[in-house]
């Protein structure tokens, strides 16, 4: 290093350009993040000190966090000031979860699922209708923030019922379905050309009305054929969206769960339509292995084909259920032991099971279907997202438990897979999926300067599932804090009550 002689009072230090360069890189690094001027309360609130990991950038580093009118605001080194301030230390602050696959639209099952890390749950496989009618129905009532699709399987209806009173209807639907009896009615019956034509008229309605995509539930519908599927795809890829699909089958005889996938697999290279294939572990059981080598083979082909998991063996049903139907012990590979009443927690014989499908076949069940080693590989493998198929609380303990077991039981205990994997899992790879067509989600999913602060904290030493299937309703632990646009839905542990932050999450709407 050499200096140059500007008289007495100054000289200028020659600084080799190496040097100088990295220099300039370090402080551009961290003054990037760091506010230019903090002032007394600068912040609405001010997460400290925590382990901010952030699986966008690959952040995972102590820094203060500092939010303000719901966004975050600054990510800094420095200390930063609040009229609020959560102490992190020893604690992870991570993007709050998105959970692209849930049933459970409610308040109550809401705040079971924030308490499991969830700031956004969807509703995305079997969807609603009408879609501007169900939004307009839970503004201002989610503790958590929600989205949806438009269901096929109402929308499959419309020859029937009509276009227009489907929209006028006054009890929008989400998994239950309004109407029920007349869309389980018409859902044997396959659809001619010309109703094929309405049903995507119905479809595109509700994707002019902000819906996120189109959720398809086929094996809900046993009417409709591959033209009707293949149509439904023509609509998603015409408006750019993502296509949810519960497939035809899930057995492992033929035809089987890989034919169920090829079909879709088709239909998206045909149409263009993204694919996003529900519940892998559930849809193809024993087969889920070779599922996912084919979609991660489509993918890697240029497809935009994806797929999701849940950490648990068992499948919901009812006793009335489709997939309980016919030949069902020789296609699931299953009997009447590996069934559980939901009501008495107790194993089914062969004739508890009929005199329930007798007395009561709407009553929930769970179904021990899924082989463990399908459920670890699909848990640890890279492409696949954590998503919950959470149901209203109390009927399985996935809408408690789902993402603080992977965290506790496959990462912490197993070590599976690392935490940040994990994490990406459940934040930035479900926001990407939907960004291109949800503006929203460019914001979800992350911890950055400018995103949305949903945020969840959490004690990577203690975060475990704790609801079971003999007592689903019990919060997880190890969950300290959880925002939701930046206003507290579970403090220190605890329930924040009365306050109802959960935003749509939706397209523009068209129509």
């Amino acid at each position: 290093m050499a200096h140059l002689d500007m008289g007495s009072n100054m000289a200028i230090t020659l600084v080799p350009l190496r040097q100088l360069i990295a220099w300039v890189a370090a402080t551009v690094l961290l003054t990037a993040h760091t506010p230019t001027h903090v002032l007394a309360a600068d912040y609405d609130t001010v997460i400290a000190n925590g382990r901010v990991m952030d699986p966008d950038t690959g952040l995972d580093a102590v820094r203060n966090v500092g939010i303000t009118a719901g966004r975050i605001a600054a990510i800094s080194l420095g200390q930063l000031t609040g009229r609020r301030t959560i102490d992190a230390q020893g604690l992870v602050v991570a993007p709050g979860f998105i959970d692209l696959h849930s049933h459970a639209m409610d308040p109550l099952s809401n705040v079971y699922q924030a308490h499991d890390g969830v700031t956004t749950a969807l509703e995305l496989e079997l969807g609603v209708y009408p879609v501007g009618k169900w939004y307009e129905s839970l503004a201002e009532k989610m503790v958590i923030n929600y989205g949806a699709t438009v269901s096929h399987m109402v929308a499959r209806a419309a020859p029937v019922v009509g276009i227009e009173l489907l929209q006028q209807s006054l009890d929008p639907i989400g998994v239950g379905l309004v109407k029920l009896e007349t869309v389980q009615k018409h859902s044997l019956t396959p659809l001619t050309p010309a109703q094929n034509q309405e049903m995507a008229m119905a479809l595109q309605r509700g994707i002019d009305q902000g819906a996120l995509g189109i959720g398809v539930g086929i094996s809900y519908v046993a009417g409709a054929d591959r033209l009707e599927i293949y149509r439904a795809f023509e609509v998603a890829a015409r408006n750019d969206l993502t296509i949810f699909v519960h497939p035809r089958t899930s057995s492992p005889l033929t035809p089987n769960g890989i034919d169920s996938l090829q079909e879709l697999l088709s239909d998206s290279a045909s149409t263009g339509a993204h694919l996003h294939f529900v519940h892998v572990g559930s849809s193809g059981q024993r087969q889920a292995p070779l599922m996912i080598e084919m979609i991660d083979a489509a993918h890697k082909r240029g497809m935009t084909v994806t797929t999701e998991v849940y950490p648990y063996q068992a499948g919901m049903a009812v006793y009335d259920s489709p997939m309980l139907q016919g030949d069902w012990q020789d296609r699931m590979g299953i009997s009447y032991g590996d069934i559980e009443s939901v009501k008495t927690h107790q194993r089914l014989t062969e004739e508890s099971f009929n005199r329930g499908r007798t007395e009561t076949p709407d009553e929930p069940i769970v179904v021990f279907m899924i082989p463990q080693s399908t459920v670890d590989f699909a848990v640890a493998h890279d492409s696949v997202m954590i998503a919950s198929d959470a149901v209203d609380v109390g009927r399985h303990p996935r809408t408690a438990g789902t993402f603080s077991r992977v965290l506790g039981h496959y990462v912490r205990e197993r070590h599976a897979l690392s935490l940040m994997q994990a994490l990406a899992k459940m934040t930035i790879m479900p926001a990407r999926l939907l960004e291109p067509s949800v503006p929203q989600m460019r914001h979800k999913g992350r911890i950055a300067v400018g995103a949305d602060a949903d945020i969840t904290v959490f004690n990577p030493d203690t975060i475990l599932d704790v609801a079971t299937f003999e007592k689903p309703a019990e919060f997880s632990q190890g969950v300290m804090h959880v925002l939701v646009g930046g206003v507290a839905v579970v403090d220190n542990g605890r329930t924040v009550d009365n306050v109802f932050p959960g935003q749509p999450v939706r397209r523009p709407v068209t129509h």
